[in-house]
């Protein structure tokens, strides 16, 4: 039994909808935009460009689950940032990967965490990674109003199920609808780009080198077709953000060994392998 019973359960996330909805980024969108889907009849005017980010991807390899994501966020046709963290930690393992609006992005990232550590704190067990997923795609889903303002928030939810001993993928739509994949997938503008280039290099029981191997090239071809996702910028030392998803927890893949993958494929394409 929960230490606090309640009519909301052991769900932050619920509590907020019921008692607090000016809280929700859904509600709050919505409430203060009476006509979402027209222009701004005050000014003639479209809703001004907002921060988007992109591309996320996640792969199997034989000890988990590799989660990466490009850091470039643009405004229209701008960047407005080269060092955005689309990649986050949600507990000791699981994570997650946002392509979409900046900030609803960000404020979903961080609720889910609250959510899942309420839950915890309540009722003194962690959710099971399917249980994660479902929580996952009633949030998505309760942003729907903000898809309709062009705010679309989409993730990838990776976790280590440790009663199986396996990496599990979990990708959403717009609805909140929740579909598994068995291999690899990944979101954004260059999301399509991305699953090009795994789908010919993925095979089953991958290293995890092979496996990151395969996600930055991933992520270099996406940035090469797609204006919207940020390549490795060797000048900056900026390099797309990676995290291992295992039994053991989770692990960030550090600039340095990321740079050193990154250094051997720039120098194969050089001499055309």
């Amino acid at each position: 039994m929960p230490l606090f019973p309640d009519e909301y359960g052991s769900s932050f996330f619920d509590y907020l909808v019921h008692q607090r909805p000016d809280l929700v980024p859904a509600s709050r969108a919505w409430m203060s935009s009476p006509s979402p889907l027209l222009p701004d009849e005050g000014r003639g005017s479209l809703v001004p460009p907002m921060t988007h980010g992109t591309t996320v991807l996640a792969i199997k390899y034989q000890g988990g689950v590799l989660i990466a994501g490009d850091r470039r966020a643009t405004e229209g046709f701008q960047i407005a940032g080269r060092r955005m963290e689309k990649v986050f930690k949600i507990d000791e393992h699981s994570a997650i990967a946002i392509a979409g609006a900046a900030g609803p992005c960000l404020e979903l990232a961080k609720l889910f965490q609250t959510e899942l550590e309420h839950y915890e704190k309540l009722e003194g067990i962690q959710l099971s990674c399917e249980g994660k997923a479902n929580k996952l795609g009633q949030m998505v889903k309760a942003n729907l109003p903000m898809v309709f303002q062009g705010l679309v928030v989409l993730p990838i939810y990776v976790g280590y199920e440790l009663k199986r001993a396996e990496g599990r993928i979990f990708k959403y739509d717009i609805t909140g609808g929740r579909y598994e994949e068995s291999d690899y997938h990944s979101i954004g503008s260059g999301g399509k780009d991305a699953r090009n280039t795994m789908r010919e290099h993925f095979r089953k029981n991958l290293s995890e080198q092979d496996a990151l191997r395969i996600a930055l090239l991933s992520l270099y071809n996406a940035a090469e077709e797609d204006v919207g996702t940020g390549g490795p910028d060797l000048v900056r030392g900026i390099y797309p953000s990676a995290k291992l998803v295992c039994a053991e927890g989770i692990t960030d893949v550090d600039d340095q060994r990321i740079g050193t993958v990154y250094a051997a494929l720039i120098e194969a394409r050089k001499n055309g392998d």
